[in-house]
């Protein structure tokens, strides 16, 4: 297992390019969910600086705050509601520029003003998503997408 990350310098693309491959070292040979969730968290705030990386996983009718890195964040999550819940409940990714134009946006933190949510699946039931936060207007991209998905499937 790799303990330390090297953190890569250079395009966005350039970065998740090298950190892939220590994210699957960081996951091999560990069976624990949460633990490897909670790497992930940590890898990606770590090469990124995002202002908030984390998972919220289904339980019963609602998300329920998982691992993550950053500031406090909301505990529970309806589906439908906000940009987590509206990902959970179209089972599709969401990419948003400025929260504050997303209708019904839950405000965990004022800090927060662009977002991607990416639905987590096992055995074809959606079981979670991981969302990432950042401090800046529109952060996130198709990049992000590609990469933060094969990070998902890697779990």
């Amino acid at each position: 297992m790799a303990e330390d990350l090297q953190i890569h310098q250079g395009s966005k693309e350039e970065q998740y390019i090298s950190l892939i491959p220590q994210i699957q070292a960081i996951l091999e040979g560990e069976s624990d969910a949460i633990a490897n969730m909670a790497n992930v968290c940590a890898a990606l705030k770590e090469q990124f600086h995002f202002f908030w990386v984390g998972f919220y996983l289904v339980k019963a009718d609602e998300l329920v705050l998982g691992p993550f890195q950053g500031p406090v964040a909301c505990t529970r999550i309806r589906m439908g509601r906000g940009v987590c819940g509206t990902s959970w409940k179209e089972e599709r990714v969401i990419i948003v520029p400025d929260v504050e134009k997303f209708p019904g946006h839950i405000a965990c933190s004022s800090l927060s003003k662009s977002e991607i949510v990416l639905p987590v699946f096992k055995e074809n039931k959606i079981m979670g998503v991981l969302d990432v936060d950042s401090d800046q207007y529109d952060q996130f991209d198709g990049v992000d997408e590609k990469y933060l998905q094969h990070i998902i499937d890697l779990l």
